[in-house]
């Protein structure tokens, strides 16, 4: 086959050691060399139907792990952890962990923007799980390496009351408690675009300040509040 330039198998194989997956033969190298090529580097050749594949895998991937490690636990609570395991946030941070911004194929002004870094990630990492699933039609090239990520994090969520959904845990506590809902008021504070905290939030209640939280987004700062004021309203009650 044909790679876009002549050291590029070699990245990838380095990619996969990272990955600790020891049968290279398996692996459908095309497909791997596709999914980590940004549209901005080829309007064809990208990975965009890679990830749209990858977007069905990774949740069947987590799907399997908790039903194998949590076997009573409700549907619903599987929907809840489900949906925080494979979230851009989380996608991206894993794909971190192994540099893929690294083997990532993309124009020089695509690669500076640091606001989509995290979506630009998470995609990314879809479609390279959509690679090594159909290279073998199973997860057995994925879930050795991704279920030492989902696990901790699954754990994690199940041992947070508020299931890391702190705007909708406040909520009902404020409802529950005063049939009220709490109030935010975010301010820009920060001048540098994407930076982690270019927007504060303050949570009020009845006049009174719960907490404060700050995030590159005003939904990230608001959840950052939130959190601060769950913490705060529960070790009080």
């Amino acid at each position: 086959m044909t790679f876009s330039y002549p050291t590029r198998q070699k990245e990838l194989q380095k990619l996969v050691q990272k990955l600790a997956i020891s049968d290279l033969s398996r692996i459908n190298w095309q497909l791997l060399d596709l999914a980590l090529t940004h549209p901005t580097a080829s309007s064809q050749g990208n990975y965009q139907q890679l990830e749209f594949v990858g977007d069905a895998v990774v949740r069947l991937a987590a799907s399997e792990l908790l039903f194998e490690t949590y076997p009573d636990c409700p549907v619903g609570e599987f929907a809840a952890i489900r949906s925080l395991l494979v979230s851009d946030r989380t996608l991206a941070e894993i794909a971190n962990s192994y540099g893929f911004d690294r083997y990532l194929i993309i124009s020089s002004s695509a690669a500076s923007d640091k606001v989509g870094a995290e979506s630009r990630l998470a995609d990314a990492f879809e479609a390279v799980l959509a690679a090594l699933y159909l290279s073998t039609n199973n997860l057995q090239l994925i879930r050795p390496w991704l279920d030492s990520h989902f696990q901790p994090r699954a754990a994690q969520i199940l041992s947070d009351p508020a299931r890391q959904n702190y705007k909708a845990a406040l909520q009902e506590w404020t409802q529950g408690q005063y049939k009220i809902l709490p109030e935010y008021i975010v301010k820009e504070t920060g001048r540098i675009h994407g930076g982690e905290d270019r927007f504060t939030a303050e949570v009020w209640l009845r006049g009174e300040l719960l907490g404060e939280g700050k995030g590159r987004s005003i939904k990230a700062a608001e959840q950052a509040a939130a959190q601060a004021a769950f913490n705060q309203v529960t070790i009080k009650n």
